[in-house]
C-alpha cells in the first residue's frame, strides 16, 4: 500500500487560490477512478474535482468554506501499488489529523432537544444489547461534523420545519448524507415513541439557533453585492409601462409559431428593446474601470441574465443579443437559465456582461432597487404585470401595467440620460412594432 496526494488544482486564468465548498467523501470511504471527491469554486464558477484513482480515502486537507491555494494538499488516498508520495509522509499526515477519521463504534450523536427521553445511544455498544423493538429500536449514525450543514431539498426543509424537526439531529440516508421524506418519517416516529408528528407542533415555542457559514456561491454573492454598493453610486428611476399591445404580440407570435419555434417570454423582446436602445444612449452600455479611471463602451450587447438557483444568484451571459432573434433570444435564455441552475454554467457564460437584467416574475413586487451588476453602469428590473384601470380617450379602461425598476452609476450616468434612455425603452415596449423597424 502507499498514498496518492490529489492537490487543489490550477483552474488556469491566472487563478491562485479557490473556496472548498463540498465534500463528497470522507476519512475511511473507498473511491473510484473518475468519482467526484470534491467540488471548489472560483471567483466565476464551481469546478468538480474527480478521483485519478481507485483507493481509500486517508485524510482530507480542508474544511467546507477554507480558501485554499492551487497546489495544496486537497485529499490524500491510500493505493495499491506505488502511490506519488512516500507511505511515511501519509502515516505522518493521518496521524496529524485524528478528529477527521471517524470512529463509528466510538460515535455518539448528540442528543436532539425533540427527543429527551429517547433510549441511550449507548446501549447500541452494549456488548449484550437489549432486545429491540421498533418503537424503540435507535439507528447508530455518526454525527454530522460540527459545523456541517445538513442537505436536503426545499420540500424536506419545509416538511420538517412544519414538523418541528431540527434538521441537524436527523440522519440521511440519501446519498452524501442527503436527508429525505423517509428519514423524515423514521425520525419524527422514534422521537414521539412511534406515534406520528402532526403538524401541530408547529405552534410550539421554540428558542434554538442555526449558525449559517456563508461559503460557496452564497460568500461570493456577498463580496459582490458589498463591492457594488461600496463603489458605485446608486440611483433608481422608475417608471410605470403600459405593455397590453406587447403581451397581444407575445400572446399571437405563441399561438402561431410556438409549437415550431418555442414559446416567447417578456425577457426576449426587452432584450430586444434594449439592443435597440443603446444604439442612442451608447453610455449605458458600458463597463466603468474604477482603478483605471476610464469607461467602456460596448458595440456588442452581452446581457446578463439574473438567474435564481438553489444556491443562490448567478448571471449567465446572454452573448451579442444584437445579432438574435426573438425565438433564438428566447432559447438561449433558456439554456443559460437551466444551465445556471444544474450548476453546469462554465466561466465564460458567466462573465463579461454590459448591462444586466433582473426580473422576479410573479413576484415581481411594484417596485424594486437592483444592485448593478460591478463594474457595469446600469440594470434594468422587470416588476410584475398586472391589470389595472386607466384613462384613455376619456374613458376607464382595463390596461396590463408594468414598472421597470432600473439603477445606474451616478458617476458616469447623469440622471436625465438615465431618464431619456428608460423613455425609449418605453416607447419601444407600449409600441411593439417599432421593435422590428431598423
Amino acid at each position: 500500500m502507499s498514498a496518492h496526494v490529489i492537490k487543489v488544482p490550477d483552474i488556469g486564468e491566472g487563478i491562485a487560490e479557490v473556496e472548498l465548498v463540498a465534500w463528497y467523501v470522507q476519512p475511511g470511504d473507498t473511491v473510484v477512478e473518475d468519482q467526484t471527491l470534491a467540488d471548489v469554486m472560483t471567483d466565476k464558477a464551481t469546478v468538480e474535482v474527480p478521483s485519478p484513482v481507485v483507493g481509500t480515502v486517508i485524510a482530507l486537507g480542508g474544511d467546507i468554506g477554507q480558501v485554499m491555494a492551487v497546489g495544496s494538499e486537497l485529499i490524500r488516498i491510500e493505493v495499491e501499488g506505488a502511490g506519488n508520495v512516500k507511505a511515511a509522509p501519509a502515516a505522518a499526515a493521518t496521524a496529524a489529523q485524528p478528529s477527521t477519521t471517524p470512529t463509528p463504534a466510538a460515535a455518539k450523536p448528540p442528543t436532539p432537544p425533540s427527543a429527551p427521553n429517547a433510549p441511550a445511544r449507548a446501549a447500541a455498544a452494549s456488548p449484550q444489547p437489549p432486545p429491540r423493538t421498533a418503537a424503540t429500536a435507535p439507528i447508530v449514525q455518526a454525527p454530522r461534523r460540527a459545523g456541517a450543514k445538513p442537505v436536503a431539498s426545499p420540500a424536506v426543509r419545509r416538511r420538517a420545519w412544519d414538523l418541528g424537526l431540527e434538521l441537524q439531529f436527523v440522519p440521511g440516508s440519501g446519498t452524501a448524507g442527503r436527508i429525505t421524506h423517509e428519514d423524515l418519517d423514521a425520525y419524527a416516529a422514534r422521537a414521539s415513541g412511534g406515534q406520528p408528528r402532526t403538524a401541530g407542533s408547529r405552534y410550539a415555542e421554540r428558542n434554538d439557533e442555526e449558525a449559517i457559514p456563508i461559503i460557496g456561491l452564497r460568500r461570493k454573492i456577498a463580496q459582490r453585492m458589498q463591492e457594488a454598493k461600496r463603489r458605485i453610486p446608486h440611483f433608481t428611476y422608475v417608471e410605470e409601462i403600459d405593455v397590453t399591445e406587447l403581451e397581444t404580440l407575445r400572446a399571437r407570435l405563441n399561438a402561431q409559431y410556438g409549437a415550431q419555434r418555442g414559446r416567447l417570454t417578456l425577457l426576449p423582446l426587452l432584450a430586444r428593446a434594449i439592443v435597440l436602445a443603446v444604439r442612442e444612449f451608447p453610455q449605458i452600455n458600458a463597463r466603468f474601470d474604477d482603478e483605471a479611471g476610464s469607461v467602456t463602451r460596448h458595440g456588442a450587447v452581452h446581457i446578463g441574465i439574473a438567474t435564481q438557483t438553489d444556491g443562490g444568484l448567478t448571471v449567465p451571459v446572454l452573448r451579442h443579443a444584437e445579432a438574435l432573434d426573438l425565438w433564438a433570444t428566447a432559447a438561449e435564455i433558456a439554456r443559460l437559465a437551466d444551465a445556471a441552475r444544474s450548476a453546469r454554467a462554465t466561466r465564460e457564460e458567466l462573465g463579461g456582461s454590459t448591462i444586466t437584467i433582473t426580473s422576479l416574475g410573479a413576484l415581481g413586487g411594484i417596485v424594486t432597487t437592483p444592485v448593478i451588476n460591478h463594474p457595469e453602469v446600469a440594470i434594468i428590473g422587470v416588476n410584475r404585470i398586472v391589470e389595472r384601470p386607466m384613462m384613455r380617450g376619456g374613458m376607464v379602461v382595463p390596461r396590463l401595467m408594468m414598472n421597470l425598476s432600473s439603477s445606474f452609476d451616478h458617476r458616469v450616468v447623469d440622471g436625465a440620460h438615465a431618464a431619456a434612455f428608460v423613455q425609449a425603452l418605453r416607447g419601444l415596449l407600449e409600441c411593439p412594432a417599432t421593435l422590428f423597424v431598423e
